[in-house]
């Protein structure tokens, strides 16, 4: 395929995603109500706004209630905000801070209506999709080394073979393997990739990357899809004074934390900033000054331009039924609004210069894919651009940093999720540039093999079945369980809870209310059993005292998810989010509600098997899985995971479990006891 071609099938892609994206979000606002909206959490109803200062360049206005919200919209987030119909509405800020009864938001202006009673809708990021784009149409042009890149990435032309470029390492706790990536890393010309499976180190890795590139006297792009995972990055870089880092991007998307780094901070830090203020603050004054006059809107305008308007005051002269003295109030406000955009100009410009500074100072930039096509960034050579979980961004999404340097080392790991398409006719996207390279150009990748999050039960089968059992367990974690974190033995439940042991299947096939079931209108799945053993288990939890910001719950279903939230306490601070939510995450305790229960062995997209690798490996200390193993074990790599949970964990079966909770011979009929039944006796 010739490469106008390939790039034109990658646009045609995004805008089939753009598309549905704005129409999901679109169709979603007009066929539900807000409150639905709000229950599944893309939108919260009956705020009121209050200015709360200014941050950079942005005003701060804080949204609350007295009901708590309960919300999927988070910091960093872009946001529609209306008086209730949100499709009538233009005013889209960026969440800068969440909290229990309040959400704050940054905004370019402040409308007096965006004070009052309004609601707070999910937005769809449209720069994003225009920078993809914009970037693709670029990519054909190409020339140079740019085109040179363009045609390996493609697969028109070959690249390089790496050779290890042999180097004193600078962080000295790096393993066998995460050494030999950095090496192979700097000793390729076009690309390399570094496969990091869970908890392998990968981010640290590519620290060592950058300090070493750096140490070459090069300049480095380091970008990830998510903010998080920049921030992440980011944090790891700063741990060495050596290096002159900047974050660009939206002050409200970067962790305060970390906003001594940002470009806006750095920039106010310049003595010649003081100038920007004083322009800035003298514009400002003038701006009053010049609203004492009378504007020159429409009803007065008459059609006349504004040099018509200073010839006629300088005259003295009306016109069209409008007076001279009105010609020449509308007069003083045309110069003084001159004066005005003449002072906001010398702030930008000089606000830019300082910008210019700033980049050129810096040996690494680290932002978004898509905001390293930010304006700052037009005129900034790279000599390399190190991509963090590339696997999680589209193809188009990584091109944009790619096409900024000369060569490229990407990270990620293609045996967990790809990044979530929803148009049905762009599922091409689905399909990493990471996931093509490591297919075609093997021998440009290197995999990291020591993995430092989870006990080697709980990692055991995932490195069977996904990484050919090239993984091993650090010695740190090799048998970390909950009993090392001092919480107290459970009162109920026990043979589930037993801190000692991390890898726990509760088995619900043998229960009467173990079907899943549908929603009315719903195309997803929730199985209310499942979801009550999850709340009597989390409950138990916080009785033995586990922090419960360490605890997670994650499962395959939206409206599973739902179910559980809705039951939990309002007062608990326990994460439960989809599989797609909990990727690059962690916890101490991970537990799994499986969901799927029907007597003809349906497992929907619990078949995509990447599924199951993220679900266990996001677990440190305790793993526990429930869900009806009939089901489950139709596929065979969900038997081979409940196989391997009987030979070496704990398979419990929740009719057993129960038959101890009550003393009952196992002779007997079981009672068909909701688990409310149970706790009530």
């Amino acid at each position: 395929m010739k490469p106008e071609e390939y790039l034109q099938r990658l646009i045609e892609l995004v805008e089939l995603e753009r598309r549905e994206e704005i129409n999901a979000m679109i169709s979603e606002i007009r066929s539900i109500s807000g409150w639905k909206r709000e229950k599944l959490g893309r939108a919260i109803l009956g705020l009121k706004g209050k200015r709360v200062g200014r941050e950079f360049d942005y005003y701060l206005v804080r949204y609350s209630r007295d009901k708590e919200i309960k919300t999927e919209i988070g910091v960093g987030d872009l946001v529609l905000i209306s008086r209730g119909d949100p499709l009538k509405s233009d005013l889209v800020g960026t969440v800068a801070e969440k909290r229990k009864r309040s959400i704050t938001v940054a905004l370019d202006q402040v409308p007096e209506w965006a004070l009052g009673r309004v609601r707070i809708d999910l937005y769809v990021n449209d720069i994003t999709f225009r920078r993809m784009i914009e970037n693709l149409e670029r990519l054909k042009r190409a020339e140079g080394r740019l085109k040179e890149l363009r045609d390996i990435i493609i697969g028109l032309r070959r690249p390089a073979s790496p050779k290890k470029e042999k180097t004193e390492i600078l962080d000295k706790e790096l393993n066998e393997s995460q050494v030999k990536a950095v090496e192979l890393s700097l000793g390729s010309k076009d690309f390399f990739l570094i496969h990091g499976p869970p908890g392998t180190g990968k981010t640290r890795t590519l620290v060592e990357v950058i300090r070493q590139e750096v140490k070459r006297g090069r300049k480095v792009l380091a970008t990830a899809e998510s903010n998080v995972a920049v921030d992440n990055l980011l944090e790891g870089l700063l741990n060495y004074e050596e290096l002159k880092v900047v974050r660009i991007g939206h002050p409200a998307r970067v962790s305060k934390r970390l906003w001594d780094a940002t470009i806006y901070r750095k920039v106010e830090k310049k003595p010649l900033y003081r100038k920007v203020e004083e322009f800035r603050e003298r514009a400002q004054l003038m701006a009053q000054e010049r609203d004492r006059f009378q504007a020159p809107i429409q009803q007065y305008r008459r059609g006349l331009s504004d040099e018509e308007i200073l010839r006629l005051s300088e005259k003295g002269l009306g016109v069209r039924g409008v007076s001279p003295r009105k010609i020449k109030e509308m007069a003083k406000w045309i110069k003084t609004n001159r004066k005005v955009q003449e002072l906001y100009d010398r702030a930008r410009k000089l606000e830019e210069l300082l910008i210019k500074q700033v980049l050129e100072e810096c040996d690494v930039v680290v932002t978004t894919n898509s905001s390293s096509a930010s304006n700052f960034l037009n005129n900034v050579e790279f000599d390399v651009v190190v991509i963090d979980e590339a696997t999680q961004a589209t193809e188009p999404s990584v091109l944009i940093p790619i096409s900024k340097a000369k060569k490229f080392v990407m990270a990620g790991d293609h045996k967990q999720l790809p990044p979530t398409i929803l148009s049905l006719e762009a599922r091409e996207l689905s399909k990493t540039l990471f996931e093509k390279l490591i297919e075609r150009e093997n021998h440009l990748s290197s995999m990291l093999r020591v993995q430092y999050r989870m006990n080697e039960k709980i990692m055991a089968f995932p490195n069977e079945e996904f990484y050919s059992g090239k993984l091993e367990a650090h010695e740190s974690v090799r048998g970390i369980n909950l009993s090392d974190l001092g919480v107290k033995e459970p009162n109920r439940f026990k043979e589930v809870l037993d801190p000692k042991e991390p890898l726990v299947f509760v088995d619900t096939s043998r229960h009467r209310e173990k079907w899943e079931r549908q929603r009315p209108g719903s195309t997803s799945r929730e199985n209310p059993l499942e979801a009550k053993m999850v709340i009597e288990i989390l409950k138990e939890l916080v009785n033995m005292g586990v922090d419960q910001r360490e605890v997670g719950v994650i499962t395959p279903y939206d409206d599973q998810v739902d179910l559980i939230r809705t039951s939990v306490p309002e007062e608990w601070d326990i994460e439960i989010h989809s599989v797609d939510a909990f990727q690059g995450r962690e916890k101490e305790v991970i537990i799994i509600s499986f969901v799927r229960s029907n007597p003809d062995g349906e497992l929907g997209f619990l078949n995509d098997l990447r599924r199951l690798n993220v679900s266990i490996t996001r677990a440190k200390r305790k793993l526990i899985c429930i869900g009806d193993s009939s089901t489950l074990e139709g596929n065979p790599t969900y038997r081979r995971f409940l196989e391997y949970i009987r030979r070496e964990g704990a398979f419990l079966d929740l009719v057993d479990l129960i038959h101890r909770r009550y003393r009952c011979a196992f002779n007997q009929d079981l009672p068909n006891l909701s688990l409310e039944e149970e706790n009530s006796k």
